[in-house]
């Protein structure tokens, strides 16, 4: 939303989108910490979720027993009570089950095992891979978006299955619930600043953050509450049942616990720069995201002055730009990957060479070779997961960074204890006011305005004169650095802000529409209006003369921005949108700027006969608009230079209006 062009009117702090792209190790642990305070709503979901991999970590602990079986008690002959043979203590049951029956049976037994792990958790072999874990996601891609957005809508299981399924639907919901509140949030957020807060920002870059950056919750959250509980869990649950089994071979485990130390120096160096990277790779996503906005956005501007080969050029350098920002952060996790893989490819081959050695010397049986190699790889898969915990966490960092950055921006507060603002009935008094914006510039000096309900006051003056930022003053858009704003006497700082601007309809120079109908929009202002209401206020506004002729009248629908309406069509909507309202305070930015001189002529009677129980406010240059008013206020350089009606301000000869009205005249 724009302000008006003759004053871009600023708050008191003016918060801008300027974040270091850098964070220190302190910064990052600070921005997970916030972020862990989101799952306060959906703690015992996340308890269930940490319960269900828990859950599922046991069968995956049993997926090569009955391969093993199968090779050294069915195809090798060997008994299954063979004394030589240690059992882990969860199996020792099912062992005594299958003692003292022939190969066949045990095969039989066997399978109908396997058929029900396969049942319950959808795999089964060594290690897995003969199934699939229970997995979800939707826009598939590699770039930054696309991943975030999977991640806003993620489900996953360790398991297939019955219990992968469950699993996989109850995370997905998870998924989608955290970050549904961790997004309306951030909005509902962006809603509460001022309304000058993006006047020198890119909305597009605000959209990326609520729409990209806030997904990285999700990774965030489920890795810092999950990975430290399951990963140790399974190497202590491994390490046991390796103990149990091959108590002579510490070689094995400790080569598995190895690349734990190993996959934290591998990318512990790098993680400032994947923090880093990251956090450039969003910026230039947010960029290719706000020109693409911008484009479409002024797409009849670009046309009609011929800047499609430029508008083209930016685009094509925003989107390579996040491209290769992307691939920086690729590049990262691929030296992360290989400085841990070479010193890694030493150690499991050390350990398969190990196991055949300890084969062939009938220390162990081919069976117990596969058992221990699925073990040694599930150590190490848990060992690199917590060994790389912090790394992973990096590219969330940036995005949550990014998050609570917009969230920080000082808002617009409503501080509870104020009072509640009675229905006006006096009018507005702006009592010796200055207004500097934060840079010290000062756009308002000493102004003083006494209007009362049931006048129309006119600002009127040359561009950037102030005109706009005193009409900001009333409904505390902006906050007078000297002096006061007073409403029937109260000084507006001190009521609610709800109460002041539900009293106060406001229509800006730049039209403002939703893709709704006719009726949605105009009722924005006033949700409880009648239809008679509604169709009043359109007359009154000139608006029902076309909306008639519209397909489907007041239900036809307006398409984005109002593409399907002229200028003036969208001009008399907000004005109508304004007079439903009903507020005994009305404000109009160049209310006729886009309206034919008969239409124009219909508005201001209007203004004239809503004026009489109303304060109407009307800042405009065109003299048919003005020189009606009760009073008109001639504003240059933030300073009130004359005040008084039309016609008194004309009968000075040297007077500013004066010259203002003839230059008019003279350009006429």
């Amino acid at each position: 939303m724009s302000a008006a062009s003759d004053s871009a009117a600023a708050p008191e702090t003016r918060p801008r989108m300027e974040e270091s792209e850098f964070l220190s190790n302190r910064e990052t642990l600070a921005v997970i910490g916030r972020a862990l305070r989101y799952i306060e709503p959906f703690r015992g979901r996340f308890v269930v979720k940490l319960g269900l991999m828990i859950a599922s970590l046991i069968p995956m602990l049993m997926l090569p027993w009955p391969v093993k079986i199968i090779i050294d008690n069915v195809i090798l002959g060997r008994p299954v009570d063979d004394p030589v043979q240690a059992y882990p203590a969860f199996l020792v049951p099912v062992m005594r089950q299958l003692e003292g029956l022939s190969p066949e049976q045990v095969l039989m037994a066997v399978i109908g095992f396997q058929m029900s792990l396969f049942l319950l958790i959808g795999a089964f072999g060594t290690t897995g891979s003969e199934g699939e874990t229970a997995e979800g996601y939707l826009a598939s891609g590699y770039d930054t978006a696309s991943r975030t957005e999977n991640e806003a809508n993620a489900g996953f299981s360790l398991t297939g299955g019955l219990l992968g399924l469950f699993d996989f639907r109850w995370t997905m919901r998870l998924t989608q619930a955290l970050n549904h509140y961790y997004r309306t949030r951030l909005f509902d957020r962006v809603q509460t600043l001022p309304m000058t807060a993006f006047d020198d920002e890119k909305i597009g870059d605000a959209v990326y953050r609520v729409m990209y950056d806030t997904p990285t919750i999700t990774n965030a959250c489920y890795r810092i509450l999950l990975t430290p509980f399951t990963a140790p869990l399974h190497i202590t649950m491994t390490v046991l049942i390796l103990g149990a089994v091959f108590g002579n071979q510490p070689i094995l485990i400790f080569s598995a616990l190895s690349f734990l130390p190993l996959a934290l120096l591998a990318t512990l160096p790098l993680a400032s720069a994947m923090r880093r990277d990251s956090g450039r790779s969003r910026k230039a996503g947010s960029t290719a995201t706000a020109t693409a906005e911008e484009g479409m956005s002024n797409i009849l501007a670009v046309q009609s002055l011929g800047g499609e080969d430029r508008q083209r050029d930016r685009y094509s350098k925003d989107s390579w730009s996040a491209f290769s920002r992307y691939r920086a952060v690729f590049r990262l996790g691929v030296y992360a990957f290989v400085i841990a893989a070479i010193p890694g490819i030493f150690i499991i081959g050390y350990a398969y060479l190990h196991a055949i050695d300890l084969v062939i010397a009938e220390e162990i049986s081919v069976g117990d070779f596969g058992l221990l190699i699925t073990y040694f790889i599930h150590l190490i898969v848990s060992a690199q997961s917590l060994g790389g915990l912090w790394f992973s966490l990096q590219g969330s960092a940036a995005g949550l960074h990014r998050v609570f950055f917009l969230m920080d921006m000082p808002g617009e507060s409503d501080d509870p204890s104020r009072a509640e603002l009675p229905r006006i009935q006096q009018g507005v008094e702006i009592e010796d006011v200055d207004f500097a914006y934060p840079d010290g510039t000062l756009a308002l000096r000493g102004v003083n305005l006494s209007a009362r309900v049931g006048q129309m006051i006119a600002f009127v003056g040359p561009a950037g004169a102030g005109k706009t930022t005193v009409a900001y003053l009333v409904p505390r858009f902006v906050t007078p650095t000297r002096g006061r704003v007073l409403v029937d006497g109260t000084d507006v700082s001190q009521v609610t802000l709800d109460s002041l601007r539900r009293q106060i309809a406001f229509v800006f120079q730049e039209t403002v529409l939703f893709d709704a109908t006719v009726e949605e929009n105009i009722r924005l202002a006033n949700p409880d209006a009648t239809d008679a209401e509604v169709r009043e206020a359109a007359r009154q506004a000139g608006a029902d003369e076309f909306i008639d002729k519209l397909p489907q009248g007041y239900a036809t629908p307006l398409g984005r921005a109002g593409g399907k309406l002229s200028v003036g069509q969208k001009q008399r909507l907000s004005l109508a949108r304004a007079l439903v309202r009903n507020a005994p305070v009305l404000i109009l930015d160049e209310p006729t700027s886009a309206l034919d001189p008969e239409t124009e002529q219909r508005f201001v009677d209007t203004l004239l006969e809503v004026s009489r129980d109303r304060l109407v406010v009307v800042i405009a240059h065109r003299l048919s608009t003005i020189r009606r008013a009760d009073e008109i206020l001639f504003i240059d350089k933030g300073e009130i230079r004359e005040r008084g009606s039309h016609p008194a301000l004309l009968a000075r000869p040297e007077g500013a209006y004066r010259r203002f009205v003839e230059m008019q005249s003279g350009s006429g």
